[in-house]
């Protein structure tokens, strides 16, 4: 699943380190997370479009 993660984390000047603080989950999930290594759960999804003020499905789109 392709997603927006590093372009909205680059675009609140925000470090993966920073990121992951805010989503209470470690630097190297932020990090599987941008390079599509790893989908996140729901209730993640829900958190990280919450940060960003975004709807889930303009974060992370799927492509069948």
């Amino acid at each position: 699943m392709n997603n927006r993660l590093r372009e909205l984390r680059e675009r609140a000047g925000w470090s993966q380190g920073r990121l992951a603080e805010q989503l209470e989950v470690s630097r190297q999930t932020v990090n599987a997370l941008e390079t599509g290594k790893y989908d996140p759960s729901l209730p993640l999804a829900f958190r990280i479009a919450r940060l960003f003020g975004e709807r889930i499905e303009t974060i992370f789109l799927f492509e069948e």
